[in-house]
């Protein structure tokens, strides 16, 4: 195997391209991987193309859309120059998609790793998806059976966030939770007024410009009905953020108590009590790791109202979609306000019988899961194809 090329377009998908590099550097070490993607990916060896340039909703994609077709302009360079045996496409499918159809016509064999959400809107798609990609690898356990029939061999291969949390429990902090530590000393009412909450408002700008000043509004309501509390609040940010372009809010935060740092949203989720989370991978990485949350989401206006006319799930998280029921609250829009957060969030913290509750579904949730290594996996697929 000469070449292999990973494409992903944001924060979530450029992990599982990471631990994919290094799958395959493992399985191959003379392979060259090129790619699109962020700082995970380069410190995994990928040699950048051109950095991540995702976009979400209709009037989000807009404003990107300069930064969007010089980033598949370096894509289609990239593959005229390298001539890739494979390409790896990790979700992302407006971008994907019509890389997939060019690099298709240049004899180039297409592993779609990571489908998109044809399950939730845009079912259209599985057809396309198939006819441009030579295998697909899915990671959630109904998505198999969405691409039955359709001619392409289609495999569940389990979910990369279970390998990321493999790798940080060496972490000294994994799993240690304050309230825990205070119930060790037999103190239950100590260890309510000193939990870790953990404040997760997604990756993507819009996401970052619409929830941050809910979690501002979260942060000083807590402090003020709960001015006896000594809760610590920490909020990670994904490497390929900017702060900068956010430092009023991310100011603000700071001036409140809140620890921001560029810091891996596992070893925060594993070490907090609770959880407020933009909706998004970050939900599947707390259920996964056992901490309570309640989840969160805003987009423009016009997205949303584009949105409820073709989008087809009764739930928005990932844990309440592959569980069938709402394990966590989701609140969305207008309904994302301290009111309903903070209620939540006061649920969870005291009431014993319906945090055990949730954290038996995060259980059965997981179990799923159980047994599966998909970058190892994924990288034996890329080998058959290259051969």
């Amino acid at each position: 195997m000469n070449t292999v090329m990973i494409v992903t377009g944001e924060s979530s998908g450029e992990l599982y391209g990471s631990l994919l590099a290094k799958a395959l550097k493992a399985k191959s070490p003379d392979a060259r991987i090129i790619g699109i993607g962020g700082e995970r990916m380069k410190a995994a060896g990928v040699e950048m193309i051109s950095g991540i340039a995702s976009s979400f909703g209709i009037s989000e994609a807009i404003s990107a859309y300069k930064t969007l077709k010089a980033t598949f302009k370096e894509a289609l360079d990239a593959i005229e120059k390298f001539s890739p045996q494979v390409l790896v496409l990790i979700d992302y499918p407006d971008f994907n998609i019509r890389l997939a159809k060019a690099a298709k016509k240049k004899g180039i064999k297409i592993l779609y790793y990571v489908s998109p959400q044809v399950w939730a809107w845009r079912k259209g798609r599985v057809k396309t998806i198939a006819e441009v990609s030579d295998r697909i690898a899915v990671i959630l356990p109904f998505e198999e059976e969405i691409y039955r029939g359709t001619g392409v061999p289609c495999e569940f291969v389990g979910h990369p966030i279970l390998e990321e949390i493999e790798e940080q429990k060496s972490n000294s902090e994994f799993g240690i939770r304050n309230s825990e530590l205070k119930s060790a000393i037999h103190n239950p009412q100590s260890a309510i007024k000193k939990q870790t909450v953990a404040l997760l408002p997604g990756s993507r700008p819009h996401e970052l410009k619409s929830l941050l000043p809910v979690m501002i509004d979260v942060v000083k309501s807590f402090k003020a009905e709960f001015p006896d509390y000594n809760c610590r609040f920490v909020m990670p940010v994904a490497p390929n953020v900017d702060i900068e372009k956010y430092r009023d809010e991310i100011n603000i935060l700071k001036d409140e108590g809140v620890i921001i740092r560029k810091e891996n949203a596992v070893k925060v989720l594993s070490s907090a009590d609770m959880a407020v989370i933009a909706s998004g991978t970050a939900t599947l990485q707390a259920a996964f790791v056992e901490t309570p949350m309640v989840v969160i989401y805003k987009v423009s206006p016009f997205s949303y109202f584009i949105a409820k006319l073709i989008v087809d799930v009764k739930y928005v998280s990932l844990i309440n979609v592959i569980s069938g029921i709402e394990v966590v609250k989701e609140f969305l829009q207008s309904e994302a306000n301290v009111k309903n957060i903070m209620g939540e969030l006061k649920e969870i913290m005291q009431n014993k019988d319906y945090r055990e509750e949730m954290i038996s579904r995060f259980r059965a949730a997981r179990e799923k899961f159980a047994a599966k290594k998909p970058s190892a996996r994924v990288a034996e697929m890329i080998c058959e194809m290259a051969a």
